[in-house]
């Protein structure tokens, strides 16, 4: 599991997905709002299964 999630990337993810989370949790939302741990999710761990699968990455090279 190599990382693929980097920079804004990560950053963008971790705000949207705690913003979603919280909305759901409060009841703004609704149900469809936990969908948000998924982003939240890929933003902490810094990888995304779907990056994988279309071949994409925007974390930096490691020299």
């Amino acid at each position: 599991m190599n990382a693929n999630v980097g920079g804004i990337d990560k950053i963008a993810r971790i705000l949207a997905g705690a913003a979603l989370v919280g909305l759901a949790a409060t009841g703004t939302v609704g149900a469809w709002g936990w969908i948000g741990v998924v982003p939240l999710a890929t933003g902490l761990l810094g990888w995304c299964p779907a990056y994988t699968l279309f071949g994409l990455n925007t974390c930096p090279l490691k020299k």
